[in-house]
C-alpha cells in the first residue's frame, strides 16, 4: 500500500508538471492570431459585454461601434470595410441580417473574463479542470495496471487543452464538457434506478449545453438517442422510456440558447446560421480521408476502437452497455465527419476525448470491482 500511495504522488506530481508546461505556453498566447475565428468569437463576447444577453442578437448592424472592423483591420483583412465580406458572417435572407455563424455559447464563456484578457485565463481554468479529472482517476487507480493506464492518459489529455485545443476557442470549454459527461457516462449503469434518471438528465443537459459552443457537438448525443431508443424498443419498459424522456428533455433545454439564437439571427430556431459550405450533404472525399489517417485524431480514434472492442470482451453485462453506446457513438460521428467537405485538426477531438474519459472512468470502476472482491474472497493458499 505504501508503494502504490508513492506512485500515485508520484503520478500526481506529473500531472503538476504537465499543468506548470500548459500554463507557461498559455501565457505566452495572444488573442490577436490572425485567424478569422478568433475574431469572431471574440466579437460575440463583445457583444454580450455591450448588450448583456441581448449580445445573443449579432446582426453586423451592432457593430456600431466597429469592434469587428478595427479588429479586422488589425490583422490585415483587406475587405474589412466590407460588411459583405466579413468572414464567419453569413446574409439570412430571411431576416435580411449579417450574422455570426457560430452559436452563442464560446462567446458567452469568453465574456465572463475581463475584456483583452479573455482567452489566456479560459485555457488556464480548463486545463486546471482537466488536471482535476486526471486527480480523480488517479484516486480510483487500484492497481499498478491501471495506474500506469491513468498516467499515461492523463499526461496526454492535459497537453492536449493547448494542442490541438488551441486551434478554437470553442473547443475548450467542449473538452471540459466531454471529461464530466465521460465521467458520469461511466456511472450510468453503475447506480440505483432513481439515480440512474437524474444522470441521464445530467447527460442530455451538459451535451445539450456543448452545442452552444460547437454545432457539431450534436452529434454527441447521436450514440446516447440511439442507445436509448434501442433500449425501449427492446425493453418497452416505463423505466427505459422515461430515461430517454429524461435525456432528451435535458438536452432540449440545454440546447436553447443555440435555438433561440437561432430564431433571432435566422429566423427560426431550426434554420441554421453557418454559410454553404457546412451544410452540404455528406460526400466522401479521399483528401479529407487522408488529412485524416495521418493526424493524431485517427490514432486516438483507433484508440478509443480497441479500448471498446476490449471492455466488450470482459463479457460482463455492465461493460458491454458502455462500450455498446461508445461505439455507435464513435461510429456515427465518424460517418458524419469522414463524409464533411471540411477537415481541421480538432473537428473529431470531442469525439475522441468523450469516448476515452468514458472508458477510462469505466475500466476504472471495472477492475476496482474485481479488486474488492477478490480482497473480500481470497483464494485458498495452496497447500
Amino acid at each position: 500500500m505504501g508503494r502504490m500511495r508513492f506512485f500515485k504522488i508520484f503520478c500526481g506530481v506529473g500531472f503538476l508538471v504537465v499543468l506548470a508546461s500548459n500554463i507557461w505556453t498559455i501565457s505566452s498566447w495572444s488573442e490577436s492570431r490572425g485567424v478569422y475565428d478568433d475574431v469572431c468569437y471574440l466579437r460575440q463576447a463583445h457583444l454580450f459585454e455591450r448588450f448583456g444577453l441581448h449580445g445573443i442578437d449579432t446582426n453586423i448592424t451592432f457593430d456600431d461601434d466597429h469592434y469587428l472592423k478595427n479588429s479586422l483591420k488589425a490583422i490585415g483583412f483587406a475587405e474589412w470595410n466590407d460588411v459583405k465580406r466579413m468572414p464567419c458572417h453569413t446574409f439570412i435572407p430571411a431576416t435580411d441580417k449579417h450574422v455570426l455563424q457560430y452559436p452563442p455559447g464560446t462567446g458567452f464563456t469568453l465574456a465572463l473574463f475581463p475584456s483583452g484578457l479573455q482567452v489566456i485565463p479560459l485555457y488556464v481554468l480548463t486545463s486546471v479542470v482537466a488536471v482535476g479529472f486526471a486527480f480523480i482517476a488517479l484516486a480510483r487507480a487500484s492497481t499498478f495496471y491501471l495506474l500506469t493506464l491513468v498516467a499515461a492518459f492523463g499526461d496526454a489529455a492535459i497537453y492536449l487543452m493547448i494542442n490541438p485545443t488551441k486551434a478554437s476557442y470553442s473547443m475548450a470549454p467542449t473538452m471540459i464538457v466531454c471529461a464530466l459527461v465521460g465521467f458520469l457516462t461511466a456511472k450510468l449503469f453503475n447506480c440505483q434506478s432513481w439515480r440512474r434518471f437524474v444522470l441521464w438528465a445530467l447527460v442530455g443537459l451538459l451535451i445539450g449545453l456543448s452545442v452552444n459552443f460547437r454545432l457539431p457537438n450534436l452529434f454527441l448525443a447521436a450514440g446516447y438517442c440511439l442507445y436509448l431508443a434501442g433500449a425501449f424498443l427492446l425493453a418497452r419498459s416505463r423505466e427505459t422510456f422515461l430515461q430517454g424522456a429524461s435525456f432528451g428533455i435535458a438536452f432540449l433545454i440545454g440546447l436553447a440558447p443555440t435555438l433561440i439564437a437561432n430564431a433571432i439571427n435566422a429566423g427560426s430556431p431550426l434554420s441554421t446560421t453557418y454559410g454553404s459550405v457546412d451544410v452540404t450533404p455528406p460526400e466522401l472525399n479521399p483528401a479529407v480521408l487522408l488529412s485524416y489517417l495521418v493526424d493524431v485524431q485517427f490514432t486516438l480514434l483507433a484508440i478509443s476502437a480497441a479500448w471498446t472492442a476490449w471492455l466488450w470482451r470482459l463479457d460482463r453485462g455492465r461493460a458491454r452497455q458502455v462500450a455498446l453506446l461508445v461505439a455507435v457513438n464513435l461510429a456515427v460521428n465518424l460517418i458524419f465527419f469522414m463524409t464533411h467537405p471540411i477537415f481541421t485538426p480538432y473537428y473529431i477531438i470531442p469525439i475522441d476525448m468523450l469516448s476515452l474519459w468514458t472508458l477510462l472512468f469505466a475500466t476504472l470502476d471495472l477492475r476496482g470491482e474485481r479488486v474488492a472482491e477478490g480482497a473480500a474472497f481470497p483464494q485458498p493458499a495452496n497447500a
